[in-house]
């Protein structure tokens, strides 16, 4: 009964691990969410445009740094929170790079350069981060913050997923930035 119990247990985190998701590496070394994507009758000009107006929604976290005639590059910052029970409070920061191309109906984007900036409580009880200098996701820890580190890794990689799959469903649509409406003119009765 023990070691039936110990065998199902065991299995359990098992595969519980096998299925927690990753970040990719890339060529350099670094870690990077990288996601080709084929739209179907949507021109270059237009994923561009709709790329723009996503970063534009996402204006508090994402600011663009540079931008051409077929990509854009941007900068931005996602909050990781740590759940103790049910009460919940940011543990850190993380610091990316998102770049953005697009052909005539097909368009690429990957996340990459990710740096955790953790965070503390001041003495008003707000969360700020302890440095404006980011530690690097992919490094490599000692044994004792190595679980602590995987579980910020795996937040992260969730994160940057549902930020992907946002951008994703924001170009597969027709959604606009609403612009700011003008008030309505006064109309005068007493002139014609």
């Amino acid at each position: 009964m023990k070691y039936g119990l110990l065998l199902v247990i065991t299995l359990f985190s098992i595969t519980l691990c096998a299925q927690q998701k990753q970040f990719d590496t890339a060529d350099d070394g670094k870690f990077i969410y990288y996601k080709v994507v084929d739209s179907q009758k949507i021109s270059k000009d237009v994923l561009l445009q709709r790329a723009k107006n996503f970063i534009a929604t996402q204006k508090k976290t994402v600011q663009t740094e540079s931008q051409t005639d077929s990509s854009l590059t941007a900068k931005g910052k996602l909050v990781i929170d740590k759940t103790v029970l049910v009460v919940g409070h940011p543990s850190g920061e993380i610091m990316y790079n998102l770049t953005f191309e697009a052909k005539d109906n097909k368009y690429r984007f990957w996340f990459t350069d990710f740096k955790f900036i953790p965070y503390q409580r001041d003495r008003y009880g707000n969360f700020v981060p302890i440095t404006n200098i980011g530690s690097p996701l992919e490094k490599k820890v000692d044994k004792l913050t190595a679980g602590e580190w995987k579980d910020i890794q795996a937040a992260a990689y969730l994160k940057v997923e549902k930020l992907g799959e946002s951008l994703k469903k924001f170009l597969a649509t027709d959604a606009t930035v609403k612009k700011t409406s003008k008030p309505a003119e006064v109309i005068s009765t007493k002139k014609w």
